[in-house]
């Protein structure tokens, strides 16, 4: 299925070439910035009912935009970006269906399952995914925290996704190191999780055109869904149109 998103940096919705986001901004690259606000996009989404996708704060600066998007359609987006125990009810109380949660249940390159019971314990694992997005190190995939620049000594593997499946509702999973750069979708690793996950799986990075929704559901059996940025018609890009990926996940959840 085919997972929309909309990604915020500095209050605005762009796309931005995942491994270049830093925290002084130096050296980011950035593929397309909308002249419309967040919820232009959260409004299409609702209109063609693609539920499941996400919202992305990249920093600072992003609450009001999130929000409103949130406003725009409740009950339909995941909101991610920022988030920990002390404001993830808040955002479900905004509209979020589910929070995203990341860099703020690694500590010192280590998982902390405390902090992953608490927030179990604070909004339920029906209301968490977890981002589990990764780069390659010597044939591994490492999960990366801190807008994707700090590695951790977690590696996305069969055991870690089934044992990590019993405190949250999905996983969300951006390749980082082809995030951006429309340069392919990494087959293996949607491969891997397909293999790996026993729950839903949304991945993110590189996809470049129709094909891959096509490539990624049947290489996965259906268990991955894809999310597509930078080569999306609505976020400036030639590859993919918006209205085929609308049409495609129409013609999954038609009756057989």
């Amino acid at each position: 299925m085919f997972r929309p998103c909309i990604d915020l940096h500095d209050g605005k919705v762009k796309q931005i070439v995942g491994g270049t986001l830093t925290d002084n901004g130096a050296g980011l690259r950035t593929n397309f910035v909308s002249e419309r606000p967040a919820s232009w996009f959260a409004e299409l989404y609702k209109k063609d009912g693609l539920t499941g996708g996400h919202v992305i704060q990249l920093g600072a600066g992003n609450e009001a935009a999130a929000r409103e998007a949130l406003t725009a359609f409740p009950g339909g987006l995941h909101l991610g970006g920022g988030v920990n125990l002390d404001n993830a009810k808040g955002w479900l109380d905004a509209g979020a269906s589910h929070v995203i949660v990341t860099s703020w249940v690694f500590r010192d390159g280590q998982l902390d399952f405390e902090r992953v019971r608490a927030l179990v314990a604070a909004i339920g694992k029906e209301r968490l995914v977890l981002d589990l997005s990764c780069r390659v190190r010597d044939g591994k995939y490492w999960v990366v925290t801190d807008r994707w620049q700090k590695f951790t000594e977690f590696e996305v593997n069969r055991n870690e996704l089934k044992r990590l499946s019993a405190f949250c509702d999905e996983f969300l999973i951006h390749a980082a190191d082809v995030e951006g750069l429309c340069g392919g979708v990494d087959l293996e690793l949607v491969q891997r999780l397909a293999e790996g996950s026993p729950i839903p799986v949304t991945y993110a990075g590189g996809a470049r055109s129709a094909l891959d929704l096509e490539e990624v559901t049947r290489i996965s059996g259906g268990k991955v869904n894809l999310t597509i940025g930078s080569a999306l018609d609505i976020f400036g890009g030639s590859g993919v149109r918006y209205e085929d990926c609308v049409a495609f996940n129409r013609r999954l959840t038609l009756p057989a």
